[in-house]
């Protein structure tokens, strides 16, 4: 059976663009990867960067599954401390009673932006970043049914006995040490922070306790990948996100950026980005099942969850077509 493949879309805003027109091209992604396969399409809150309109997560879930008919609708992730379990246990809930059986909670436990957002967002951080794993139980049995144990007497309604499934998202120790003491699936953001992928995938399937969530370990790895007809053209768009990547180093974030012949990297950052961008799948078809390939020789993913960070609409989705077209390339592990 082949391996799932899911998309992350992070609603970027390109140049030229705005947040109306990278919804729009959110629909187009979801429908087009609807129509080819994919298993789910998620959204990840971050707040105050220019180039991802995703903010308000479950507002955008809620226009995308509306859009779509049977692929999986989801976030990933909600950053927890920023709010109370019981209203993201409503909202989701909310979701799931819209969309039966197509909603998708994944939590993380960073705040989606810097300083300023977190004092925009009127939070003690380290305090909300410390009850993280007690807030996760508590959204869990928020959305138990009703004749299950219980933490609380509030009920989340809508919410109660809609079992959303949760993921635990990381690109450190902690989520995977998390995910497997409550035994749930574990999504890691390789995508962007794989230095501690091998030891995280590592702690998550030796800790893993079997729950009634989840009976053995589910790992999810995300990746970055551009796919076109030829190498040089997939070389061409893959500037975009190297130049989306300086700009997160220099602390110089814009717009998603227009892909350009020769990207100019400072000597100085060089290593940082080859470490940022080491779990990229760039080419032809063939040359992304390569390196998929590899990733699950040396990973064993059961799921690839992959971002495609084009400035061009139309070079996104054919490369929603080719890697689909890789996929069915992948030798086993």
């Amino acid at each position: 059976m082949n391996i799932p493949f899911s998309i992350l879309d992070l609603a970027n805003v390109v140049e030229g663009g705005n947040a109306a027109e990278s919804f729009r091209r959110c629909v187009q992604t979801a429908r087009r990867a609807e129509k080819l396969g994919y298993k789910r399409v998620w959204y990840a809150e971050h707040h105050n960067i220019a180039s991802v309109a995703s903010s308000a997560t479950s507002v955008l879930m809620a226009h995308i599954a509306a859009q779509t008919e049977t692929i999986r609708i989801g976030a990933g992730g909600i950053m927890l401390p920023n709010h109370s379990p019981l209203t993201i246990a409503e909202q989701f809930g909310t979701l799931e009673t819209l969309h039966p059986g197509r909603i998708d909670l994944g939590l993380g436990r960073a705040p989606g932006g810097d300083m300023g957002v977190i004092r925009a967002l009127r939070k003690d951080y380290e305090r909300a970043g410390n009850r993280f794993p007690a807030d996760v139980e508590e959204l869990i049995d928020y959305m138990a049914g009703a004749d299950e144990h219980k933490l609380t007497h509030v009920r989340a309604i809508p919410g109660e006995g809609t079992k959303v499934p949760i993921y635990i998202l990381g690109s450190s120790l902690f989520g995977a040490q998390l995910a497997a003491r409550l035994g749930l699936p574990y999504a890691f953001a390789s995508h962007f922070a794989p230095q501690f992928l091998m030891q995280a995938t590592k702690i998550y399937r030796e800790e893993f306790q079997p729950s009634r969530h989840l009976s053995k370990p589910y790992f999810m790895m995300a990746c970055s990948v551009i796919a076109a007809d030829t190498e040089s053209e997939a070389r061409f768009h893959f500037s975009t996100l190297i130049q989306a990547f300086i700009g997160i180093i220099t602390n110089r974030r814009g717009l998603t950026p227009a892909p350009v012949e020769n990207v100019d990297i400072p000597p100085a950052i060089r290593p940082h980005l080859e470490t940022m961008l080491r779990c990229s799948a760039v080419g032809t078809a063939e040359q992304v099942a390569e390196s998929l390939t590899h990733f699950r020789q040396q990973f064993s993913p059961d799921e690839f969850i992959i971002s495609m960070p084009f400035h061009d609409q139309a070079a996104r989705l054919r490369s929603l077509e080719f890697t689909m077209e890789a996929r069915e390339m992948l030798t086993a592990e």
